[in-house]
């Protein structure tokens, strides 16, 4: 099965309005002169630039969507973003689940599911986040520990069109350390065959792989069987680095 790839940038808690904005337009502007778009290309900025960035985008192909959300429509949660105000705000997207959320915020399996839920039942795309820590790899647990978190942060529901599931090694992710090819094909031939015991679609989801990706990586892990894109971090914050691992998805 032929899976549209995603190539997917977190800006995580960077930037401010201007210079988020004039990134942005290089970026849809890049897109509008590509020969061909065969992938979809998402940014997910803090939530305070979602609006603007969706305004910016709206007539390009690039989409926007949203670094987490809150499992709850609405209610006395103060700080927190439902999805279905993301979804208001122009995203597409939730990103569900990552690292940072569950360590330092405490996010279990169980709570990312239900954001997860959230996302789906608002009309976004969910994008769960998996991964060990090193202390897991050192210890033979990576298989495992992945297992754990696909099947029990896996939202009810779930299919090829409204979830995606990226692999993101913790200790991978801003360390400019990554697994080798052989590791992440291992990871998500793995999570593939997990997927298909829970799903009728698994061979259809996009399987995304995240932690350290940069131009000088990319097209080595995007070709890759059952890698169907990238979750990219600070590499995503330019357009001008942000760029060339795009472009391993156009191709």
């Amino acid at each position: 099965m032929t899976v549209r790839p995603l190539i997917a940038g977190n800006w995580k808690m960077n930037g401010l309005a201007d210079e988020s904005s004039a990134e942005l337009k290089a970026l849809a502007d890049l897109l509008a002169n590509a020969d061909t778009v065969a992938c979809d290309v998402l940014i997910c900025p803090p939530a305070t630039l979602i609006y603007q960035m969706a305004q910016i985008s709206k007539d390009s192909v690039l989409q926007i969507g949203g670094q987490d959300c809150h499992a709850n429509v609405s209610g006395a949660h103060t700080g927190d973003t439902s999805a279905a105000m993301l979804k208001d705000a122009g995203a597409t997207y939730a990103i569900v689940g990552h690292s940072e959320r569950r360590t330092d915020h405490g996010e279990t399996n169980a709570v990312v599911k239900a954001k997860a839920e959230a996302a789906i039942a608002a009309g976004l795309i969910a994008i769960v986040c998996v991964g060990e820590t090193l202390e897991q790899r050192e210890s033979g647990e990576t298989l495992a520990v992945i297992t754990d978190q696909v099947k029990n942060s896996l939202p009810v529901g779930a299919t090829a069109e409204n979830t995606v599931i990226a692999y993101e090694p913790v200790w991978a992710i801003g360390t400019g350390k990554t697994p080798t090819p052989e590791d992440v094909a291992e990871v998500h031939a793995h999570m593939r065959k997990d997927l298909a015991g829970l799903m009728s679609d698994a061979d259809g989801v996009r399987l995304l792989y995240g932690g350290s990706v940069k131009g000088s990586n990319a097209a080595e892990l995007m070709a890759l069987d059952n890698v169907n894109g990238a979750l990219v971090g600070g590499a995503s914050l330019k357009a001008s680095d942000f760029w060339p691992i795009v472009e391993t998805g156009l191709k």
